[in-house]
């Protein structure tokens, strides 16, 4: 995966302004946690950049960055979690899941459900 990293509260209102184009995803990472680990593990190894090409993909270290995640959950309205993926919408975020939810075949689908319409 390509990972942009997430450090500032700024690139979150770019997010949500270029979400008006293409969806973006954030994945919410603290390196101190297995689960956290395995699921970033699952995800970069299920990860086909050429299905999901077009989305905008964003990491973010929550050790480093709790403030951030904090902002995060204030912004898109969606409870603090972690390890936590969002996907952005038009300024909203329209899907989230945690721990062992985080799945690329849903992320994958809701995906495929924005570009088909």
């Amino acid at each position: 995966m390509n990972w942009n990293h997430l450090t500032s509260k700024d690139q979150i209102d770019q997010i949500k302004t270029g979400s008006a184009n293409k969806p973006a995803l954030i994945f919410k990472h603290s390196t101190r946690c297995s689960i956290s680990a395995m699921a970033e593990n699952r995800l970069e190894r299920s990860w086909v950049e050429q299905e999901i090409s077009s989305m905008d993909v964003y990491h973010l270290d929550l050790i480093r960055h709790r403030g951030l995640s904090d902002h995060i959950a204030q912004v898109f309205n969606i409870p603090h979690e972690s390890p936590q993926v969002l996907i952005i919408f038009d300024g909203a975020c329209i899907y989230h899941n945690s721990h062992m939810g985080i799945a690329y075949h849903e992320i994958k689908r809701v995906f495929e459900s924005l570009t088909a319409a």
